[in-house]
């Protein structure tokens, strides 16, 4: 449990000077309505169709990963009005690095006034504070990430040393018609998903994602935001078995409140993953072709994802020939922890 007072106020020695900014800690669960609207003020102004919600930020915020928001969170305020939040996080990464993770969010309103600096460097000598309390093992660096529309961050993060390592798509397929029959390969088969299947499923998902660049969250934490999100539906997934193991799942979602929002019907393909052993055999073709077909049967008329722009396996291609086309863009920044520059690190 965290000692700090929920709330509290925390001076930052460059602060930008406008009349009424205060920083604080985090106070609990009350402050999420004033972060979701921060979060999704900042999302309609970087043209990014992800809406937040309060019940979901309640979950993800109960259950956090190597991350306590009441020491690894900053609120901004002007007037007692939030207008800007970040927090830090740190994961192990696939390569066998640690990655030390900031994010944040500032009104539209609000930017370009000093107030994402002042906070990044609030983070980072937070992020430096965990580091030092870890064992140096391994890699280690500093990182963040940005939609590509909001060019201030950019400016930002490359102004402070972090280097753009990695690219990522948000890809579109704009109907749901003339879906290309793809067979299921031989020995496979989709079956209903039950309850007893959620943790054998969250464990293939991450053991896929393992081959994959950055990290994966597979603790508890992470199986707990996931089975509690408000939006939350296995009737969604199609998931292949070959006897008693799990080949490989699409795990489908639809998103009630975006889709109103934006006037649209779209169903998300979440998370594409083929376990090593039945790669290269089209599973995941199929089963991409299968989500078309099971969206739509639940009314929605376009489909999602997100892809890694140098993703190994291929999925890029894949996905432009099951119908998807590059939408929005994202970048993933880091700059090393430490004084020397390392391959490792990017």
């Amino acid at each position: 449990m965290s000692t700090i007072a929920t709330g509290s106020t925390v001076r930052l020695s460059d602060a930008p000077p406008i009349r009424g900014l205060r920083f604080r800690h985090y106070a609990g669960a009350t402050d999420h309505p004033a972060m979701v609207r921060v979060n999704n003020a900042v999302a309609e102004a970087d043209k990014d169709d992800e809406v937040a919600t309060v019940a979901g930020m309640d979950v993800d915020y109960a259950n956090l990963s190597n991350s306590d928001p009441f020491r690894d969170a900053l609120l901004a305020e002007v007037d007692g009005d939030l207008v800007a939040y970040s927090r830090v996080e740190w994961e192990d990464d696939n390569s066998g690095g640690r990655s030390y993770n900031c994010f944040g969010f500032v009104h539209p309103e609000w930017r370009r006034q000093g107030i994402g600096r002042s906070m990044l460097h609030h983070d980072e000598a937070r992020l430096r504070e965990i580091c030092a309390e870890h064992p140096h093992d391994r890699p280690r660096w500093l990182a963040s990430w940005g939609n590509d529309t909001n060019s201030g961050n950019s400016r930002l993060l490359t102004s402070e040393g972090y280097v753009a390592v990695r690219h990522f798509y948000e890809m579109i397929r704009a109907d749901l018609e003339d879906i290309a029959e793809a067979p299921m390969p031989d020995g496979l088969e989709i079956r209903p998903v039950k309850e007893e299947h959620m943790r054998a499923l969250f464990a293939a998902d991450v053991e896929a994602f393992r081959d994959h660049w950055g990290g994966v969250d597979g603790t508890e934490n992470s199986f707990q935001r996931w089975v509690k999100s408000p939006d939350f539906d296995p009737s969604l997934y199609l998931v292949a078995w070959q006897d008693d193991q799990i080949a490989g799942a699409v795990l489908n979602g639809i998103y009630p409140v975006e889709n109103e929002r934006h006037g649209f019907q779209r169903g998300w393909l979440d998370s594409v993953f083929t376990r090593r052993a039945w790669r290269q055999r089209g599973l995941a073709r199929a089963l991409i072709a299968r989500s078309f077909v099971l969206l739509k049967e639940r009314g929605m008329t376009s489909a999602a994802l997100g892809v890694d722009a140098t993703n190994p396996h291929e999925a890029l291609r894949l996905y432009k020939e099951s119908g998807f086309a590059i939408g929005h863009s994202a970048t993933a920044y880091r700059k090393p922890m430490d004084a020397v520059i390392g391959p490792e690190w990017s």
